[in-house]
C-alpha cells in the first residue's frame, strides 16, 4: 500500500505532460488559424518586398 501511494505522490512526469498538452493546444490553434496566418504572412512578406525596392 506504501508503494502505491509513492508511485501516486511521484510528480516527476508533470512537466511532460503539461509541454505535450501545450503543443497539442499550439498545433491546434495553427491548424484552425492556418489560412488567416498563410494571408497574415504573404501580406508581411509582399510589404518587406515593396519598401525593400523603394531603398
Amino acid at each position: 500500500m506504501n508503494g502505491i501511494k509513492t508511485l501516486w505522490n511521484d510528480e516527476r512526469g508533470i512537466g511532460t505532460v503539461e509541454m505535450i498538452l501545450i503543443l497539442v493546444v499550439l498545433i491546434a490553434l495553427v491548424l484552425i488559424f492556418k489560412e488567416q496566418l498563410t494571408n497574415l504572412v504573404n501580406t508581411i512578406f509582399e510589404k518587406i518586398n515593396s519598401q525593400s525596392s523603394k531603398v
